[in-house]
Order: C-alpha cells, then structure tokens, then sequence
C-alpha cells in the first residue's frame, strides 16, 4: 500500500469547493464493499488523519478530467464510471467517497442547461449529444434507482447553508508550505476545510432547520437547510462529512484563509437566534453571505 497522496505541482485546480460524504466501508453492499476494499488497499489513504487535506487526490481527479478532454471530441459524459475514490483513515477506520464522475456530469449538464444562453450551450455542446446523454441518464436511473453524489461542488464561493454540519472546532487550515530539498521549485499550497462525524453533522442541521423555520418562515435560509439535511440523511450513519475549500484556497490567498471562521460565525449567529436575538443573527448571517458574495463577483473580474 502506498503512502498518503501528496502532489505537489504549478497547476491550479478550479476554483470550486466541495461538500463530501465519506462512507466507511460497512456502508457498501457486495460486491462493491469488496471492490472498495481491494482499491483502498491499493491505492492507499489520501489522507491519514484528521488534520490532513486530500488536496493532492483532488488535484488527481482533475488532472484525469482534464486528460479526458485533451484530443477528442467534446463529450457530454464520460463512457463509463470511474472506479475512483477519496480514501481517508480515521481512528483505523477507512472510509472511501467515491468520484461518481458520470453522475457528477449529469448534474453539472442540469446546471448548464439552466444558467446558460442556449446559443452558447449549443456552441459547446451540441444538442444531438445532450440529447444522448439525457437517454443514457435514464437507462441509468432505471438500474440505479437510488443513487445519488457523494459530492457536491459549488464554484467561486461556498454557499452559505454548507457549513451548518459544521462547527469551529471542526476547521482545518494547513498553511502553505514551501518546497523541500528535492522537491523542485514548486510549494504545497495552503489547505481549509470542515471534518466532522454524520450524528453531529446532522443534529447541526436539523437543529439549524427548526430554528430558521420558526423563527424567519419567510425566508430562504430554511429550504437551504432542508436540502442540504435531505441529502445527509442518504448516506451511513457512521460516515464522515468535509467541506472542501478546494481551489478558492488561490482565490482567497493564505491571510484571508487564516482569518476566515464562515462557519463558527455562523454557528454564533444560530445561537443568537435560538436566544431571541433576531437582529444579531441576522447581521452574523449576512456577515457571512456578504464575505462570499464578494468572491463570488471575482468570476466577472478580468
């Protein structure tokens, strides 16, 4: 079994983040917990402890998207599922998230088909092969009934309603790091992200839905809520949930990501609305909303 990923490189990956669930290999039935286990053995953890990103893996991943477009025809989805995974150990426990890249795709077609102009989608994907890949997603569906991602992505912020799983004493931050002797000339860059066990990611947010609905019906914080609930609650009790900075880590530079506590300031702001005080979890929500619409507005920077 090899060691932990570590890559180390001048290439950028998006700048995207990722909500991920990790399934511990109890959670699979057979003969897909044998063949897991066969890959994790193999391909050894991404990560080894609690402390540790798999930002070198998800680097991996895209590099292999990227080697799928390189020389070929625009595609809507790969030709078959990628038998890939994230991989950490926690506690001597292995838990996996699979890439699901094929599903993964057809969600992100969704995503397209609704922000794009249709002149432009057509452009990059003509409708003969939306057309083929809308048919082979129900052909899928039809045998897959119940699947569903094991990951999220968001690109150019984090939504606000992701990091209600979590809590302060979840966050991460590993600070970039320069290069070692032998290494090259290029460093390992910073790492945040949110590691927490399902239970409490879910109480987090159960109780965050109950005090939303109650207290601002109106608004849209609590179908936030709801949805991202909806989708922990698809997956093994025992498994673990991170929020990923992924490449916004480039975009928000090593200052900014030391300093930025998005998900304990919003913890504080449910407090303060359980407690009555409306007004203060307001401005805590917003505190939050506003620091990422501010990222979000990069995307139309030059």
């Amino acid at each position: 079994m090899r060691s932990v990923t570590a890559v180390r490189t001048s290439v950028l990956p998006p700048y995207a983040a990722h909500l991920r669930v990790y399934e511990p290999l109890a959670a699979f039935p057979e003969p897909e917990r044998a063949r897991w286990q066969a890959y994790a053995t193999t391909h050894g953890p991404d990560a080894d402890a609690v402390e540790q990103a798999v930002a070198g893996a998800a680097l991996e991943e895209q590099r292999a998207a990227l080697a799928e477009l390189v020389g070929r025809t625009p595609r809507a989805l790969p030709e078959r599922e990628s038998g890939r995974a994230f991989v950490r150990v926690v506690d001597q426990v292995t838990y996996v998230c699979p890439w699901a890249t094929r599903l993964r795709n057809w969600q992100a077609l969704d995503e397209l088909r609704e922000s794009w102009p249709v002149a432009l989608l057509d452009t990059a994907l003509p409708p003969a092969a939306r057309a083929a890949a809308e048919a082979d997603r129900e052909r899928w569906r039809a045998e897959h009934p119940d699947a569903r991602p094991w990951i999220l992505t968001s690109r150019w912020e984090v939504p606000v309603h992701w990091f209600l799983p979590f809590g302060e004493e979840d966050r991460c931050f590993v600070p970039a790091a320069a290069a070692g002797p032998g290494e090259g000339d290029v460093p390992v860059p910073a790492a945040l992200f949110y590691l927490t066990p399902m239970a409490q990611a879910r109480r987090r947010v159960a109780r965050a839905y109950r005090a939303l609905r109650t207290d601002l019906p109106q608004g849209r914080p609590a179908g936030a809520a709801e949805q991202v609930g909806r989708w922990l609650e698809e997956f093994h009790p025992r498994s673990l949930v991170e929020l990923d900075y992924g490449g916004l880590v480039h975009l928000l530079g090593s200052e900014r990501l030391a300093a930025d506590r998005s998900a304990g300031e919003l913890e504080e702001g449910l407090a303060a609305l359980r407690a009555g005080e409306t007004t203060e979890a307001l401005r805590a929500y917003e505190a939050v909303a506003k620091r990422w619409r501010r990222v979000l507005g990069l995307r139309q920077a030059n």
